[in-house]
């Protein structure tokens, strides 16, 4: 029998804190994850409590609650928000003095930091540079979107001044270095860390739920002969579902075929009003699905399309992969850089090309053989897109860059 000393694995162990704006749903099993390292000591250290309780959200214009738990399986504090307005999406709507203390006497060997659309993350910044505390970063940002010339050179030049001073960083994939690099980031501080979901729960879904696809569509009242089209999210200008209602309306006079709408929001009434007007048959809104839920509305689809002419990644692409679809992206989508193989499992359009997005749309509702191939593809692709990598790449980074105080 081997015997462990624990005294001498915490002293092997890196001591990381994990600053975060509120807990989110895609993230807590991450957390978990890293927690179940033996050499990574997690605490994540929360701006917010948003998300935990019943809140309104704007996108999809309705309130709801995770039904999923977020908490459990890592450590984590809360740090107190002295804005009497709090709101996680303004910049001045985290104000978290307490993330002082956390830097200068908890000793962390180093502190990710998730983003820079917040005070307490540029205030978490200067007091790490400060005391000597590695900082690692990760953003979702990337050069998809053009800006003004004077947005660039602003952004050229803070992104510049403070990329130069930070220890490392981890890309959520290919669009991400790109942007990384186009800030001079040199390639040897940026590790890649995959932007993933539950792989495994999504992926055991699927084997449970797709002997069961028709007896689903049948609970929606939805044909179980024809190819169902899915979009799966907030139903705003944004995620443009008009772009791919017009190019269904279209595909579906040669094709017999349903779309599904999984979501909510500002547009419903609008994408609602042109079905009844125009007479386009088989379109079923199923308003917003929880966590829980999803399972069963991937189970139920033959291929999903994600339209957004701004997504700086799109995780129910991930999601769609697990459950064997094809994919169908614009060409503004994070996710197209690395998940999306073009021919392979997926096709790619420009955002906005009703006639090209029905195009694609079209090849996969005319062959069934090949949407099944390419639902094959995603499966084999998204296996190798997973938290295994994540903690891969952390600790390559941690190793690399990181010294234990």
């Amino acid at each position: 029998m081997i015997v462990v000393d624990q005294a001498e694995l915490d002293k092997k162990k890196f001591k990381l804190f994990i600053l975060a704006s509120h807990p989110i749903q895609y993230q807590a099993p991450l957390f978990k994850e890293i927690s179940k390292h033996p050499y990574i000591d997690l605490t994540v250290l929360f701006c917010s409590d948003f998300g935990l309780k019943s809140y309104f959200d704007k996108g999809f214009g309705k309130a709801l609650k995770w039904d999923i738990p977020l908490l459990e399986g890592y450590k984590y504090k809360f740090l107190p928000n002295i804005n009497c307005c709090p709101d996680i999406s303004a910049f001045f709507g985290l104000l978290n003095p307490g993330v002082i203390s956390y830097i200068t006497k908890e000793k962390c060997d180093a502190i990710w930091i998730h983003g820079w659309n917040s005070f307490t993350n540029w205030l978490a910044l200067f007091i790490a540079f400060l005391r000597g505390v590695p900082v690692i970063l990760r953003g979702e940002s990337n050069l998809l979107h053009e800006t003004s010339f004077w947005k660039e050179a602003a952004k050229n030049f803070i992104y510049k001044t403070i990329f130069k001073k930070i220890s490392c960083f981890l890309a959520i994939g290919k669009y991400n270095i790109d942007f990384y690099k186009h800030y001079d980031v040199p390639e040897e501080k940026i590790f890649l860390t995959p932007y993933t979901v539950n792989n495994n729960y999504f992926i055991s879904k699927f084997t449970e739920l797709a002997p069961k696809k028709n007896e689903l569509r049948n609970k929606y009242h939805i044909p179980t002969n024809i190819p169902v089209i899915l979009f799966c999210g907030k139903l705003i200008s944004v995620k443009r579902p008009m772009d791919l209602l017009l190019a269904y309306e279209k595909a579906s006079n040669l094709y017999e075929s349903a779309l599904i709408f999984a979501g909510d929001g500002i547009l419903k009434n609008k994408i609602e009003d042109y079905v009844s007007k125009n007479k386009i048959k088989n379109v079923y809104f199923l308003g917003f699905k929880n966590q829980s839920e999803l399972p069963e509305i991937y189970a139920m689809s033959d291929l999903l399309v994600l339209p957004s002419v701004h997504e700086p990644w799109g995780l129910v692409v991930n999601e769609a992969m697990c459950f064997g679809l094809p994919i169908i992206v614009s060409d503004k989508v994070g996710a197209g850089g690395d998940l999306v193989r073009e021919g392979i499992n997926s096709f790619i359009y420009p955002v906005g090309g009703i006639n090209a997005l029905s195009e694609k749309i079209s090849i996969l509702l005319s062959d069934a053989k090949l949407r099944e191939q390419m639902g094959e593809e995603s499966l084999k692709i998204i296996n190798r897109w997973s938290y295994e990598e994540d903690i891969s790449g952390i600790l390559e980074a941690l190793n690399k860059f990181v010294g234990r105080n």
